[in-house]
């Protein structure tokens, strides 16, 4: 783990050679353990000399693989598509994330290396952390309570709903640290302020799961939040990067090498350029080699003001399919079709995704002959069953949808 100084480790202010000389020596390690232990990584890198892969230019020679196509490879060959160099009897934890997709969880230290994160948010040795990701199914919640605890920090378990309870919770045990989505903690904040809870024991807050645009990070500090942090990851890769107090762009994570590509190719663009996140992480029990998150970013110029060396994203900028993320939650296009499919009423489906004083929402529209009250609260509760998020419905006349191939909509703004 980390002194008690600005840094988490010695990683971090790593001249940028001698990261990436270290990285490659990781990276040919990693393919060779890939090929040997994965059925799928064995399959793809089979023709691949992992001694020939010593720069970033070799490395995008390789071929990536999508997150997009996990649903369909874990259903050929369950449960997690022989991605895994790990058998699954060995694992600690298998989560499910919407798709569905599995991820496998191991019991070693910091399993996601979230840890980075809330030293960078300002968490230290002691802190009470306030955990509000979801505890069920998804890998959420434990991602963030093995980050905190790497770092040193006990966690409670909040999870979400219950907002009455959490206040006499954050009354009670005063914690210093928060830990979810910016939306919900404005929540706690807001509801507190009304209900004359005293919350001001939180300070400092490691924040993710969806947009946290400049107007919502102003609106926290204004409720009494000295420091929000936000950092990225997915279920399957854990962090990918993270903001430092400097707030230049995202830093990326030590634990993984980060690559922009043009969306649908495996082409590297140029820094600066909008494009696809692909992701090489150096986790044994999942090691994902090229792997395509379908999320969109620029990478920036390594270093930054915080004295941290390595190379920076400018942040989440959109998806480069149609799958959406609302509050915290990502929605698939195949979800939303299979609602479509439990009503056979429904002609044709877009779900519009929108967002209102920094709340996420959505609302699915359907093409129906003739709704009812009745058949908008069965195609709710469809929503709600296959989506996991709450969701509106909007009848609307057959043949007034877009002719666009959309099924998802997102009409959010990140300005």
């Amino acid at each position: 783990m980390t002194g008690a100084g600005k840094y988490y480790d010695e990683l971090e202010t790593r001249e940028p050679s001698v990261r990436l000389e270290q990285q490659m020596k990781a990276l040919q390690e990693q393919i060779a353990h890939a090929k040997a232990n994965s059925e799928y990584f064995g399959e793809v890198l089979k023709d691949v000399d992992p001694a020939s892969i010593q720069s970033m230019e070799a490395l995008a020679t390789l071929p990536v693989t999508r997150k997009s196509d996990l649903i369909a490879k874990q259903q050929a060959n369950p449960p997690l598509g022989g991605l895994n160099a790990e058998a699954v009897g060995d694992v600690a934890n298998v989560f499910m994330s919407p798709g569905p997709i599995f991820e496998p969880g191991q019991s070693v230290k910091d399993y996601f290396r979230m840890g980075r994160a809330m030293w960078a948010a300002g968490f230290r040795p002691g802190d009470l952390v306030y955990n509000t990701f979801s505890y069920h199914m998804t890998p959420a919640g434990h991602m963030m309570e093995s980050g905190a605890q790497a770092v040193g920090c006990p966690v409670f378990p909040a999870g979400i709903g219950n907002t009455e309870m959490q206040l006499q919770a954050i009354e009670a045990l005063k914690p210093r640290a928060y830990v979810g989505t910016p939306s919900f903690l404005k929540i706690l904040l807001e509801k507190g302020k009304e209900a004359g809870a005293d919350l001001s024991s939180i300070k400092v807050a490691s924040v993710g799961g969806e947009a946290l645009p400049p107007s919502l990070r102003q609106t926290l500090q204004d409720l009494g939040i000295e420091l929000v942090i936000q950092s990225y990851g997915t279920a399957d890769l854990g962090l990918i990067a993270y903001e430092t107090e400097a707030m230049e762009g995202m830093t990326i994570d030590e634990g993984v090498i980060v690559e922009i590509v043009r969306p649908g190719t495996g082409d590297p663009v140029a820094p600066g350029e909008v494009g696809e996140v692909v992701v090489t992480s150096f986790n044994k029990t999942y090691p994902l080699i090229r792997f395509g998150t379908g999320d969109m970013s620029a990478l920036m110029e390594e270093g930054s003001t915080c004295g941290r060396t390595g190379p920076r994203i400018k942040g989440w900028m959109g998806r480069a399919d149609q799958t959406a993320k609302v509050k915290g939650m990502f929605i698939h296009p195949g979800q939303v079709v299979d609602v479509q499919k439990r009503h056979e009423e429904i002609r044709k489906v877009r779900l519009v995704v929108t967002s209102e004083n920094n709340v996420d929402a959505m609302t699915l529209h359907c093409e129906v002959e003739e709704g009812s009250e009745a058949l908008k609260a069965e195609v709710e509760a469809s929503v709600q069953s296959m989506c996991k998020v709450r969701g509106g419905v909007e009848f609307v006349d057959v043949g007034s949808l877009a002719n666009d191939g959309k099924v998802i909509d997102d009409a959010r703004s990140y300005e």
